[in-house]
């Protein structure tokens, strides 16, 4: 199944695919936390994350909120900008500037569209639990799991795509999701997002991913991008 779906032939439909199923679970989400449909969900979800009779603790040991902090600046901007300035570096070094270029013009809009996002939904932070990070803007989507989902996946599908062995390309993909769910997370368990907040982030982050790695393609195949 998996040699399948990952023909060359059919690699540009199943991007379309996921590109189109991603768009539409986004404007889903997006209507149904809109109309407050989401609450109960969003408030039992967060809670499992919480100690019993005592919602100021989130479950596990001490050491495991740090680590949660840990994991979700791997979703932070400024780690974020460093890995795509110097993926974009490590691109032009290779003799392939128009590449690197165009990598930093998908990450750069996709944060653009992240806090235009955040903007025209405002949708306030949770209440229910102490914060364990500062914030700063709006709720939905969550920043760190869209902008993840974009810069991971993203960098992930073209160093898949330089790869002649499959199961490096599997490996490399899989570390790209990895990292990207883990972000998204980490976010609930610190009570900085609601959890759709954070699944909205991962299908906006993924529908941009994907768009960009269509987009990629099609450039290629012109010869304006190495």
């Amino acid at each position: 199944m998996l040699s399948w779906l990952l023909g060359r032939e059919r690699r540009p439909l199943l991007a379309l695919l996921l590109l189109a199923g991603a768009a539409w679970a986004f404007a889903e989400l997006a209507d149904e936390v809109s109309e407050g449909a989401t609450r109960a969900v969003d408030v039992r979800l967060l809670l499992l994350l919480r100690t019993a009779g005592d919602p100021a603790d989130p479950i596990g040991p001490p050491w495991a909120e740090e680590l949660g902090r840990d994991v979700t600046a791997l979703g932070g901007v400024g780690l974020l900008t460093f890995i795509t300035l110097a993926s974009a570096g490590f691109v032009a070094l290779q003799g392939r500037p128009r590449l690197a270029v165009y990598l930093l013009a998908c990450t750069g809009s996709g944060m653009l569209v992240a806090s235009l996002l955040k903007l025209g939904f405002d949708r306030p932070r949770p209440e229910l639990v102490p914060h364990g990070q500062a914030v700063y803007s709006s709720s939905f989507p969550s920043g760190h799991s869209m902008m993840s989902a974009i810069v991971y996946l993203t960098l992930g599908a073209l160093l898949a795509a330089a790869q002649p062995n499959r199961r490096l390309k599997v490996y490399l993909i899989s570390l790209a999701v990895l990292l990207t769910v883990s972000v998204g997370v980490s976010r609930v368990y610190l009570g900085v997002h609601w959890p759709t907040d954070v699944l909205a982030g991962w299908t906006a982050g993924a529908a941009w991913a994907f768009a960009c790695w269509t987009i990629a393609r099609r450039l290629r195949r012109r010869g304006r991008v190495e």
